[in-house]
């Protein structure tokens, strides 16, 4: 199969089940299991930490063992089949210790596909952002399609869904895949496949502490977005319209990440992605209205898109195949779970003296980003 369109299915495949587990889990926890919010915020708040301890620990071990394309087929079978088993389950305990396993398994599947996609990069001609884009288009897709047919059958669609959805990637994991992507790991047990080893290279470590802040200031947009254009009165209606025109402006740059600004080094990117990510928060906060919420969304392409695209080549360039799985287990534990974890405490607190400051707050994160990238992008040449 051609290079390019396998990334792309597999970007596609993968975010129309995030579209699904992403927004709609807890609700479908407490509308067909019969959970209380509260009992359901519980469950979902131990299953990002069990996220984030998979993708730290297992998802990097699992790597050194199998190739690529047996990675991907071994966390698709596993979230399958636990997917399967939520169906006679409704107890509290039955249904925690499910989600604990399936957030495990199932996330795991995201640092998968961006390993194969960096390991695709170094082998040349594959355009990222054109392949991620798919990604976004099918994660808007999941959103409205569940909407619908929610509305029409009940939340309990939700999780067949999910196990369709997850049929259909696995169908893809077992097409031909890339030949590098099915070679065996080398047999080495050093240091050079060490998470040690990962931080021997000194700009990954600011690298890495560059997106924790710029990913992690994105806690109050996910957690209270929402709930704060209700504040604004705005029509539940446009609601999930106004939220999709951030997903809008993502697919517009991956599409044109390959061609856009490509001689910048990716510390220029995560620069631009800094602060394109202040100027948004501090709009949020000066300008409480609709109109300029909507602005404010077109910056989704810097603050989130560029500091993930920069992240994903760097760590194609300046970082061997072999720990390519160590640095998208940490950058999914850290940046894409448990700092957003951390800073939605900080938010929550801020929300309830003036929603509009849960936005403001976020600058505490990428202010010191912009510092940080400027005293060290020359020093460490990334």
């Amino acid at each position: 199969m051609n290079n390019q369109r396998w990334l792309a299915k597999n970007f596609f495949m993968f975010f129309i089940t995030w579209g699904i587990f992403l927004p709609y889990w807890t609700g479908w926890l407490i509308n067909d299991k019969g959970l209380t919010v509260s009992d359901a915020s519980i469950i979902m708040g131990f299953g990002l930490v069990a996220r984030a301890i998979s993708t730290i620990l297992i998802f990097p071990y699992v790597s050194k063992i199998m190739s690529n394309k047996n990675v991907l087929i071994f966390f698709t079978v596993a979230s399958l089949v636990t997917a399967l088993l939520y169906v006679p389950i409704d107890s509290f305990v039955g249904l925690f210790i499910m989600t604990m396993l399936f957030s495990a398994l199932y996330p795991a599947l995201l640092p998968a596909v961006e390993s194969s996609a960096a390991t695709l990069m170094q082998q040349g001609g594959i355009h990222y952002g054109k392949a991620r884009s798919l990604g976004s288009f099918g994660y808007v897709v999941a959103v409205l399609i569940i909407s619908m047919i929610t509305g029409m059958y009940g939340e309990q669609m939700i999780l067949w869904a999910m196990i369709f959805g997850l049929t259909a990637l696995l169908a893809i994991q077992l097409m031909p895949a890339p030949n590098v992507l099915s070679l065996a790991p080398p047999k080495e047990t050093g240091k050079t496949l060490s998470m040690r080893g990962l931080f021997d290279v000194k700009s990954f470590i600011v690298v890495l502490f560059v997106v924790i802040l710029l990913q992690g200031a994105h806690a109050s947009y996910y957690n209270y977005g929402y709930i704060y254009l209700q504040e604004l009165n705005v029509n539940p209606f446009y609601i999930g319209m106004i939220l999709n025109v951030a997903v809008l402006f993502e697919i517009i740059y991956f599409l044109k990440a390959d061609t856009f600004l490509t001689k910048w080094k990716p510390s220029s990117l995560m620069l631009l992605a800094a602060v394109g990510s202040t100027v948004r928060w501090i709009m949020i906060y000066a300008f409480p209205n609709m109109p300029m919420f909507i602005v404010s969304q077109a910056l989704h392409a810097l603050s989130f898109a560029m500091a993930h695209y920069a992240f994903i080549r760097y760590i194609s360039q300046a970082l061997p195949k072999e720990q390519i799985p160590n640095a998208q287990g940490i950058y999914s534990a850290l940046a894409m779970s448990l700092s957003a974890a951390i800073l939605t405490l900080l938010g929550g607190a801020l929300y309830e003296v003036e929603p509009s400051l849960a936005f403001l707050g976020m600058v505490i994160c990428t202010g010191p980003a912009i510092v940080l990238i400027l005293l060290t992008k020359n020093r460490f040449n990334y």
